[in-house]
C-alpha cells in the first residue's frame, strides 16, 4: 500500500497493512535552505516532494493558508532592522505595532512586540479585523496536487480561532488575560468579531481542492486551560470542524504543546485527527496513555515522535528503543498516525528520518 492509501484508511476507520508514517520536515527544509544546502524554490519543487520518496517518509506538511488577505482602508508599512521586523497599521482608530526578532541560531523569529498590547489598543484591533478582506488563492493546492501522487495529502489551513490568533500571534497570553480582565465586554466583543470575519476566510479553505483541513491552533495545554478552552475555542472549532466533514474533508488540529489538560475535551470536538501530538519525555503523556484521554471516541492521534529524537542529542539506541515501543501501542489499534512532534529541527539527521521506515516495516504491521 502507499502512504496516502494508508493514511485515508485510517482516518477513514478501515483497515491498512501498518501504521502511517507521515513527517513534518517543513522547518528541517527552511534551515537547509537558509544554509545553502537545498535552492530557495526548494519546498515548492517537485524536489522537495521526491526528497520525502527518497526519506520514505509520507508527505503532509506544509499546508498553508489558501487565501489572500487584504486589509483595507488602513495604511501598512513593513520595514527591517538588522534582525528585526516591523510591521505598523494605522487605522482611524488609532495605531498598532509588532516587532518579530529572526534568530539565525535556530531558523526561526519570535515576537518582541505584539500588536495588540492593551485594551486601549481594541478599537484600532477591531477596525482592522472588520476591514480585512479574504480571496480565494488555491495556486499551491493545485500544484501539491499533482505532485504527490501516493507519497501524501494535500492539507491546507484555515485561521486560526480568534482567541488563538490572539495567544500564539497578536497579543500574546499575558496581554490576552490582561485585556480580557480589564475589559471583558469589549474582548468578548472582539472575539466575535473575529468569529464572524475568520469564518469568511474557513469558508474559502474548506471549498479548497484538499484531502485535510487544519485548524492550525499551535496548541498547548497549560497556556489556555479549560476554562478559556471553554469560553472561546470549543463551539467554533466545533462549527469549522463540521463544515469541514460536510465537504467531504479531514478535519484536524495542531496540538504541539501539553496534552493533558485538553486532550481530553479535545477528542470531544469532533476532528478527524489531532496533530503532533508529543508524548513523554518531551511532553506530558506517554504514548501508552494516549487512549485515556479518547474515551471511546473516534478522534485519531497523530504524532509520536518528538524532534529531539532526530538529532545527535539522542543515541541511535534509544531512538529504536522509544520507536519500538510507540509501535507497539500504535499496531495495537488502527487509531494512530505516526509522525513528528512536532518537527524534525534543524540538525535532524538523515539517517534517523529514514530509520523510521525501517523500523515500522519491522515492528508497525497490524
Amino acid at each position: 500500500m502507499t502512504p496516502k492509501e494508508r493514511v485515508l484508511n485510517v482516518l477513514r476507520g478501515e483497515k491498512t497493512d501498518c501504521v502511517p508514517w507521515f513527517g513534518d520536515l517543513d522547518y528541517w527544509a527552511t534551515s537547509l535552505i537558509a544554509r545553502g544546502e537545498k535552492d530557495r524554490t526548494f519546498k515548492t519543487s517537485d524536489d522537495y516532494i521526491q526528497w520525502h520518496r527518497d526519506l520514505a517518509c509520507g508527505f503532509y506538511l506544509q499546508g498553508y493558508f489558501p487565501f489572500k488577505t487584504t486589509i483595507e482602508n488602513c495604511e501598512q508599512k513593513v520595514w527591517h532592522d538588522g534582525p528585526r521586523r516591523y510591521e505598523e497599521i494605522t487605522t482611524p482608530k488609532g495605531r498598532l505595532r509588532q516587532c518579530w526578532h529572526y534568530l539565525e541560531s535556530s531558523y526561526s523569529e519570535a515576537p518582541e512586540e505584539h500588536l495588540l498590547k492593551t485594551e486601549d489598543d481594541l478599537p484600532a484591533y477591531t477596525y482592522m479585523i472588520e476591514h480585512t478582506r479574504y480571496e480565494p488563492d488555491y495556486s499551491l493546492a493545485l500544484l501539491r496536487g499533482k505532485q504527490v501522487d501516493g507519497i501524501g495529502v494535500v492539507l491546507v489551513y484555515t485561521p486560526k480561532t480568534p482567541f488563538m490568533q490572539l495567544v500564539a500571534l497578536d497579543a500574546g497570553i499575558v496581554n490576552v488575560v490582561s485585556i480580557s480582565s480589564a475589559a471583558p465586554e469589549a474582548f468578548s466583543e472582539t472575539i466575535e468579531l473575529m468569529h464572524k470575519k475568520f469564518s469568511e476566510a474557513a469558508e474559502i479553505a474548506v471549498s479548497c481542492p484538499a484531502d485535510i483541513v487544519m485548524i492550525p491552533e499551535n496548541l498547548s495545554s497549560e497556556m489556555v486551560g479549560r476554562r478559556y478552552f471553554e469560553l472561546y475555542m470549543r463551539d467554533i472549532q466545533r462549527e469549522w470542524s463540521e463544515k469541514i466533514k460536510g465537504a467531504g474533508k479531514f478535519s484536524c488540529i495542531h496540538m504541539d504543546g501539553t496534552l493533558k489538560g485538553l486532550l481530553r475535551e479535545e477528542c470531544g470536538v469532533g476532528l478527524s485527527f489531532i496533530e503532533a501530538c508529543t508524548p513523554a519525555p518531551v511532553g506530558d503523556v506517554p504514548v501508552k496513555d494516549w487512549h485515556t484521554y479518547r474515551e471511546g471516541g473516534e478522534t485519531i492521534l497523530w504524532g509520536g515522535i518528538p524532534g529531539v529524537y532526530f538529532t545527535e542529542k539522542t543515541s541511535d539506541e534509544e531512538f529504536d528503543r522509544f520507536l519500538k515501543e510507540t509501535l507497539s501501542v500504535m499496531r495495537s489499534e488502527g487509531r494512530y498516525v505516526l509522525g513528528v512532534a512536532d518537527q524534525v529541527p534543524p540538525d535532524g539527521l538523515e539517517r534517523r528520518v529514514k530509520r523510521v521506515a525501517e523500523m515500522v516495516e519491522e515492528y508497525g504491521t497490524y
